[in-house]
This record gives C-alpha cells, structure tokens and sequence, in this order.
C-alpha cells in the first residue's frame, strides 16, 4: 500500500525540531521563523528544568508560541502536548488566530522523539487534523561523536530524523566532520545530512524535507523499531536511567542559579574558564543570561556546551520584566551545591544574593 501524498493532505503538518543538549535548535528554529512562510505557523517549545530561558529568545509572537515547562513532552507531559494541538486548533478555527498552517515542536535536549511520533499518530482527534510533517534533528559537529557514544537518546533522535542539521562545523575539522557523517549514515541510512555553517542554514528547511517524510505509518513503526535498537548500541558510558522528575531526567540533573544583583563581567568570565575546565566534561549545557554592572539593561546571553563556551552575545534589552541573571545547567554527576561555592569564590558574587530557582519569575 502507497503512502498517501501529503500535497494533497489538508492537515496542518506537525515538525518536530530535536537534537541534544546544545546543538543549536534555538538558533534552527529562529532563523526558520525569519521565513514569511511560516507567518502562519504555531511555535511549541519543552524545557526540561525549573528555570527556562530558550523561550525568551524565539523570535515568536505571543499568540504563535507555546511553552511547555511542567516536564519532558517524551514522558511527564505528552497530555499537555495533546491539549495544546488541540487548543491551537480550536483558536484558528474560531478566527481568535490566523489560520494555523504548520505547527513546529521544538524538544528538549533530553528528549525521545519516538512517544511523540505515537502520540501524533494514535489519537483519531489528533490525526483527523494533524499529520507528522518530518523529523529535523541537529546534531553538534564539535561534540555530537562523543554524545552519541554515551547518550542513547542523542541516538534515538538521529535514528528517527527525516533531516540531519550538521552545526558547529566550522569549529572542526574535515577529517573531524567526516567521521561524525560516517556514523550518522550508520544510524540513519539514507537520511540526507545538511551542513550549517557559521550558523547559516538553508531557509527552506522545512519545504525540503522528503515529499513522503513520515506519511506512511508502517514507515514510521519501522523507523522506531530501528531507534530501539541503536538504543542498546551506544557504548559502556552510556546512561539509560529515565526519571520523570521536572529537574532529574535520564540520569541527568538540573540546576538553576538566579542572581539579585548585578555581576561584575570580568571576575564572572574568569569563573566562567575555572568551571569550563574543572566539570567541562560533565557539563552538558550551560545557558545564561547576564545582568552586569557595566550595562545593566543590556543583558549578556550566554550559552556552553562541554568545554566550548560560545562568545556573549549582549542583547539591546531585556526579553521580559524580570532583569536579574539567571543561569541554568544541566549536569552528569555534579552537585548544585560544588557549583553555588564557586560562584561564590570566583565570580565575587555575595551568597545572600543568589535567589532560590522558585522564586523566578515565569
């Protein structure tokens, strides 16, 4: 049996954007809303920890975007992802929006595309207005070879994509590079692979992706059996742990520090280095962004992966109305507590400043 011919498919189609921790989907996602195509499109973003920060730099209107923060949507919040479709439906419908055309999710780094691919194709409400658009997963050229040795949902993600989005690849080299495709066609044969460069990708991404991408059902069981099984391939490092906590994922943890006063830039780039070189390794993400004392409201946007801490970036203003620093990590085997007195002693940033993570504003 032929796989319908998605041109013809009136349903709004659904892209799920994945890759881990650090791979670049923000920055994917922003420049794809740059397209005057995707005018109509609904934005659903996850975070995985009690302080999120992804969601204040997509370039998304109010009523186009979505956050889901209350858990994983693999796992803890797959209910919420259903509710939200059908919500978004609802509003186009009635004329409270603009007709909804495309719905793009973009995942946390921990997450398992594979239940979200079943959620999409199992409920009759779902599928009689929806359909699964494709699979795009970025993968990290600087770190993506040692995450898919030790993470098997870095692998799942790779598995099931319909595109691979290479990034980082002017921070290696060719021979670096093609290793990574070399493993990549491994798990994801005949998956066509686009290399970012210097953060530039093809603005017509989602137009591209295969004309059949994830329309046949029994392609998509196939695909999910395949992913189970590069699940139990990854090497003896790998962690296969999966806690539903809000803070606690896959044997991962994270954690959030928010900052009352304002730093001062220099002792906290120096802290920066120390942590970078003391727990790189473990340090799966860090993201920031940075009230200093030299520009207050202009905020510096921070982001590390590993051992690579991408330049700051200072904003023209804040994103919302809370204006304090708020740093996020997310973590293998480090505890909050190593980090917060380093803070303290590297960064010269007084303890009685440094907020409880319940206490930031949503």
């Amino acid at each position: 049996m032929s796989a319908p011919d998605p041109s013809s498919d009136a349903r709004i189609p659904v892209t799920i954007l994945t890759g881990f921790l650090g791979s670049g989907k923000t920055t994917v996602l922003n420049r794809l809303l740059r397209q005057s195509s995707l005018a109509g499109a609904a934005v659903i973003v996850n975070e995985f920890g009690a302080v999120g920060l992804d969601h204040l730099l997509i370039e998304a209107s109010e009523e186009q975007f979505t956050l889901l923060d209350n858990g994983c949507v693999c796992c803890t919040v797959r209910g919420d992802l259903v509710a939200t479709l059908k919500e978004l439906d609802r509003r186009s419908r009635a004329g409270e929006t603009p007709p909804l055309s495309q719905v793009i999710i973009e995942t946390t780094g921990l997450a398992d595309p594979a239940p979200i691919l079943h959620t999409l194709m199992a409920g009759a409400e779902l599928t009689a207005r929806f359909r699964i658009g494709g699979v795009v997963t970025t993968v990290d050229a600087v770190n993506g070879a040692a995450t898919l040795h030790r993470h098997p949902e870095a692998a799942k993600q790779v598995a099931v994509a319909d595109r691979l989005l290479i990034t980082k690849t002017d921070l290696v080299s060719n021979e670096a590079l093609g290793g990574l495709q070399h493993r990549l066609d491994h798990l994801a044969p005949a998956v066509e692979q686009t290399v970012a460069r210097n953060g530039e990708i093809e603005l017509d991404l989602l137009k591209s992706l295969p004309a059949d991408a994830a329309a046949d059902v029994n392609r998509i069981a196939a695909r999910l059996e395949a992913a189970d099984h590069h699940d139990h391939e990854c090497g003896p490092d790998c962690h296969h742990g999966h806690d539903h906590h809000r803070d606690t994922h896959h044997g991962i943890r994270s954690f959030s520090f928010i900052i009352d006063k304002p730093v001062e830039w220099a002792a906290f780039a120096r802290w920066l280095d120390y942590v970078a070189a003391l727990k790189g390794e473990d340090l799966l993400r860090f993201k920031g962004i940075v009230r200093t004392t030299d520009e207050p409201e202009q905020p510096l946007v921070l982001h590390g992966v590993q051992h690579v801490f991408h330049p700051p970036a200072r904003l023209d203003r804040w994103p919302s109305a809370d204006r304090r620093t708020r740093l996020v990590f997310i973590v293998r085997d480090v505890e909050r507590e190593t980090i917060a007195r380093t803070l303290v002693k590297f960064a010269a940033i007084d303890a009685a400043s440094i907020a409880a993570p319940a206490l930031a504003a949503a």
